[in-house]
């Protein structure tokens, strides 16, 4: 493992390569990456509209929290949540740097090691979520930042293999490069929500007429999400990694071999 020089300055994240890097594999694999994030999504909304009803699985009616039935239902839709996240996310870690490296796709490896992390990534990143709430009820800033602290947690976990400690190793990747890494993610949220306003209108218009279509619509775009932020999530680990400790995409995507 390798120091950075205290007699120079820091390399830079490069935002602007992991974007670009991001958008090339994410449209170079689409079917692929667009599979690997639908069908654990698609499997979320079915449990989630058997829990809360498709109405309210879509956005279309707000959940009664006065009811304890239903804000149970509706916890236990967060944890299916972050469940399929979790599934997703470790999927696409995996694709993301056989794609990077122009090597097959190796789908059966893919799902073995995403379900072996898939229950510390969930439990993991509701605990990541809980804390950047807290300091978001003091000001934006610091929940966006503790965001980037913990963000690249998943990788961490789908590579390194070390469980629960996924939040701590993503603290120590993330020391010195979190505004980076804020500003990666704010950039990336932008071009999503964006993207998310047209959607979001399509589904509401299609969910109206036609329940099964607009979860279809809904599902297609929550894979869209998914696959390119679990990309650039990747990326970003692998930067940093290689930044720190000189390790390389193709040793880091040696782990799967």
């Amino acid at each position: 493992m390798t120091d950075m020089s205290m007699d120079r300055p820091a390399p830079s994240l490069g935002v602007g390569t992991i974007i670009g890097d991001s958008f090339s594999i994410f449209f170079r694999k689409f079917p692929a990456v667009i599979v690997m994030a639908l069908i654990p999504t698609v499997i979320g909304l079915v449990i989630s509209a058997m829990l809360v009803g498709w109405s309210v699985t879509l956005g279309l009616t707000e959940v009664n929290t006065s009811n304890a039935g239903a804000a149970a239902a509706s916890f236990f839709q967060t944890l299916i949540d972050q469940v399929v996240y979790a599934i997703a996310t470790a999927l696409l870690v995996q694709l993301a740097y056989d794609a990077k490296l122009k090597r097959p796709l190796r789908m059966g490896q893919y799902i073995s090691r995403a379900f072996g992390s898939a229950l510390p990534i969930a439990i993991l990143g509701l605990a990541a979520g809980f804390l950047a709430v807290i300091a978001a009820l003091a000001l934006i800033i610091p929940g966006l930042w503790v965001y980037a602290v913990f963000s690249v947690m998943a990788p961490a976990v789908v590579i390194e293999g070390i469980g629960f400690r996924g939040l701590g190793r993503s603290a120590q990747l993330t020391k010195g490069y979190r505004w980076p890494i804020l500003g990666t993610l704010v950039l990336v949220g932008i071009i999503l929500v964006l993207i998310s306003l047209a959607g979001g209108v399509i589904i509401a218009m299609i969910g109206t007429s036609s329940l099964f279509i607009g979860a279809g619509a809904l599902a297609l775009l929550t894979a869209f999400f998914m696959g390119f932020g679990g990309i650039v999530i990747a990326l970003i680990y692998a930067r940093l990694r290689e930044i720190k400790e000189g390790v390389s995409v193709d040793e880091i995507a040696s782990v799967f071999d």
